[in-house]
């Protein structure tokens, strides 16, 4: 009942959080990778030696003509080149210069190549996916929950689902924004990925809580009990609680092993996923449930004041 009758509270935290996210992805915006603009990377290890620094390494490129480039670090000992769509002949110059005019051999780690085309295709695709995702979520939950309609009717289940979806969207893309700004990451497939497993594993934890209310309804219809919806509430949240947070704290746990010890690659997308997980759960608990009852309290004082026009 705690939380539920300190909703407002939760409301306003919540206000805070998004103000901030959304302020980040304003601010320093979502550098988009060759995954969707186009172009090439070129990523590359030494083994045994040191590299150059960065500002020589780009002064030594700058003769190739490859237009605009960024060049960072990766890994322990190696760098990443993305630049425009390179020929297999600016391709064999890049390494050349990469491994300090041939005096240091390299490692080539990975080498991709999109088209223009094809980077536009790719994020029009991401962006019908997530769409996607979400309509089908708020359809089945519309259905599943059919047979509920007072105090709140089936698709307001949805209608609650798609605010915290939003949510647990904008949340980890705010932080992944200002990690972005201050390590040059930039915004491909992996983090599409990130946000689609974001989608399916807070509407999980949402529907738990949301079955619990429908089992209490139902009985509490067979058994003719008038109990008030806020305190109905407040009960499913208290008996899922510690499912919710074990569940979460397994994945959290999985997902920082991934994020100090896995490859360098699938680092950013541990952290992301990271940041959605907590945030599906912190909503999942803390928003999706108390909503309802606002959504109720709304939907009972409607009709009274219609009465009391009359």
């Amino acid at each position: 009942m705690y939380i539920v009758k300190h909703r407002t509270i939760f409301f306003t935290i919540t206000g805070i959080i998004l103000a901030i996210a959304i302020g980040s992805i304003a601010i320093f915006g979502l550098p988009l990778s060759i995954d969707f603009t186009g172009g090439s990377l070129v990523e590359v290890s030494y083994t045994g030696a040191t590299h150059s620094d960065i500002k020589t390494l780009e002064q030594s490129l700058a003769p190739l003509g490859l237009g605009e480039i960024s060049l960072r670090e990766s890994g322990t000992n190696g760098v990443t080149l993305r630049a425009r769509t390179l020929t297999p002949a600016e391709h064999a110059k890049v390494l050349a210069v990469l491994s300090s005019d041939g005096a240091t051999p390299v490692t080539e780690n990975r080498f991709t190549s999109i088209g223009p085309s094809l980077g536009t295709e790719l994020g029009q695709k991401a962006i019908w996916a997530i769409g996607a995702v979400i309509a089908a979520i708020v359809l089945y939950i519309a259905w599943a929950f059919r047979r509920v309609s007072k105090p709140v009717s089936s698709w307001n289940y949805g209608f609650a689902v798609v605010l915290i979806l939003v949510h647990d969207i904008i949340v980890p893309t705010g932080f992944y924004a200002l990690i972005c700004h201050f390590t040059g990451a930039q915004v491909d497939s992996l983090f599409v990925v990130a946000l689609l497993a974001i989608l399916g594993y807070s509407v999980n934890d949402t529907i738990v809580i949301f079955d619990r209310v429908r089992e209490h309804l139902g009985h509490n219809a067979h058994a003719h009990i008038n109990e008030p919806f806020d305190k109905l509430v407040g009960k499913s949240i208290t008996e899922t609680l510690g499912r919710s947070i074990n569940t979460s704290l397994t994945v959290v746990l999985a997902l920082l092993a991934l994020a100090f010890i896995g490859p360098v690659a699938t680092v950013n997308f541990a952290v992301v996923l990271l940041v959605g997980v907590v945030a599906g759960t912190y909503s999942s608990i803390l928003l999706a449930a108390p909503f309802l009852v606002v959504l109720a309290n709304r939907a009972l004082n409607v009709p009274a004041q219609k009465k009391s026009k009359k």
